[in-house]
């Protein structure tokens, strides 16, 4: 299940007036806009707020202005925007000084990309500029900041509330945030829930200003908005709805959450049992062990034979037999020709290049002469992953090249191991737990000396096989499962 889609459905069913149903009794949305315009003119005479400037205007699609988006309730009344703030406007470039932490200032970071909002990177004012912001500026509860500067950002929105601001005496929004500041008729959280809402996000990302890489959300932009407005008993409505429908979906979310972590544990217990011999039964017709080993590499060395090796992982079927990693297996690093021979695109005379980011979800392919292509994958090869936050992952090779970030295992011996056998090996604990040993890692990445004492389980060959098939079928369904999440 997409939660996100959903979330944004039932925001979008929340401006249509399709989430919850109309109550006659209700007064009219007309009267209450009225109401609203009124009180404005009033405090506007009264000196209380400032009449709204002249914006400036932000494109050259005005269609929004003159067409009502959408169909809405009978009801309900079209405005704009502006028609219900008491203050919309986007702050002020401050001085900062870092030193003095008592006032901050809220910048876009703080509109946090996952939700919410954080005074944590806030940078803070000079105090002694703090008369330049009057108290209109200074963010109040219910308060809708919308991200107005960037690529990437610009249109975040977020709701203000009093324990964003903590233990500070105030924030403050820079020039790159909007406030949109409401009447009390309107509810923040309804107001919120519309600038959130797709059909409002994709009009204001369609109505930036400026360059590719510096986009300005003007003021004009928010202040010409159409609002679909709703009575407040309404608006109050909607709001608890979508309260109720988000705590379902968190609710979803954090079972989503639970259930991917049971499916991590349950891959890692099957790929346990499969190297102790306990995931499928012994075949007493099966060749031994000890018997493959020997007759495919006479001089092999059976590491339970031999007294020098006294503290095996644990025990194995009387078919297995424990080996020596370096025994059966190579390791090669990769290679790391300079970047000045990449290409973006694939042409003659060059190979791809595979980096840890192209088995990842976000591939950047480049390509390399053959020449310099001094490390080689063929399809089916095993990769595994040498450094940082990568350390530990394993990596079925496509035919190309491969960097320095990665190492391919070699089978030594033709027909001793089967290689999907192999590859859950490297997936198992025993591999993953010989990695946090070996401190270097993380820094240097590991080469094959550091497994000189990691120990290879080795059942017999068409175990082998019989082992894959049942790791194989357990994950397709674990994975079918995670699929209808």
């Amino acid at each position: 299940m997409n939660t996100k889609a959903l979330r944004q459905k039932i925001l979008d069913l929340a401006i249509h007036g399709k989430l919850v149903p109309q109550d006659p009794n209700d007064e009219p949305a007309s009267v209450l806009l009225e109401h609203i315009r009124a009180k404005k003119e009033r405090l506007i005479k009264e000196g209380k707020i400032k009449k709204p400037k002249k914006s400036k205007a932000a494109c050259d699609k005005p269609h929004y202005r003159y067409e009502e988006p959408f169909e809405i309730p009978s009801s309900w009344t079209w405005c704009t925007l502006g028609d219900l703030c008491r203050f919309l406007s986007r702050g002020k470039s401050p001085k900062y000084l870092d030193e003095d932490r008592t006032y901050p200032v809220f910048a876009q970071k703080c509109n946090l990309k996952d939700g919410g909002i954080s005074l944590e990177q806030a940078r803070f004012l000079d105090p002694t500029t703090v008369n330049k912001w009057n108290e209109e500026y200074k963010l109040r509860n219910g308060d809708v900041l919308v991200n107005s500067t960037g690529t990437g950002t610009v249109g975040r929105t977020r709701l203000f509330t009093e324990d964003c601001l903590g233990q500070y005496p105030f924030v403050v929004p820079d020039s790159h945030v909007s406030v949109v500041r409401t009447f009390d008729e309107i509810n923040s959280e309804f107001m919120y829930a519309y600038l959130s809402s797709t059909i409002i996000q994709e009009y204001l990302a369609d109505n930036l200003a400026g360059s590719t890489n510096q986009k300005e959300l003007y003021i004009g932009v928010l202040e010409s908005l159409p609002f679909p407005l709703p009575s407040y008993k309404e608006q109050q409505r909607i709001v608890s709805k979508i309260s109720e429908w988000h705590s379902r979906i968190e609710n979803i979310e954090q079972d989503k959450t639970t259930l991917i972590d049971t499916v991590k544990i349950a891959k890692s217990k099957i790929l346990d049992l499969a190297i102790h011999g306990k995931l499928v039964p012994q075949d007493p017709n099966d060749e031994p062990a000890s018997e493959l080993l020997k007759r495919i590499n006479p001089k092999a060395e059976i590491t339970c034979d031999n007294p020098h090796y006294q503290n095996l992982p644990f025990s194995l079927p009387n078919s297995w037999i424990w080996c020596c990693h370096n025994q059966i297996f190579d390791i090669s690093g990769g290679s790391q020709p300079p970047k000045s021979q990449f290409s973006i695109r694939p042409k003659s005379g060059y190979i791809r290049l595979y980096q840890i980011r192209d088995y990842g979800e976000n591939p950047v392919p480049v390509y390399i002469p053959i020449e310099s292509a001094t490390k080689r994958t063929a399809k089916g090869d095993i990769l595994l992953a040498r450094y940082g936050g990568s350390l530990g992952k394993v990596f079925i090779a496509e035919d190309g090249a491969y960097n320095v970030a990665m190492a391919k295992v070699i089978i030594k011996s033709k027909g001793l191991i089967f290689k999907d056998y192999a590859y859950y090996y490297y997936l198992s604990n025993l591999y993953q737990r010989k990695l946090t040993e070996i401190s270097r890692t993380a820094q240097a990445g590991f080469n094959a000396g550091d497994f000189e004492d990691l120990f290879f389980p080795l059942p017999p060959y068409n175990e082998q096989k019989r082992i894959v098939d049942a790791i194989n079928k357990a994950f397709t369904t674990l994975d079918r499962i995670m699929g209808n999440l």
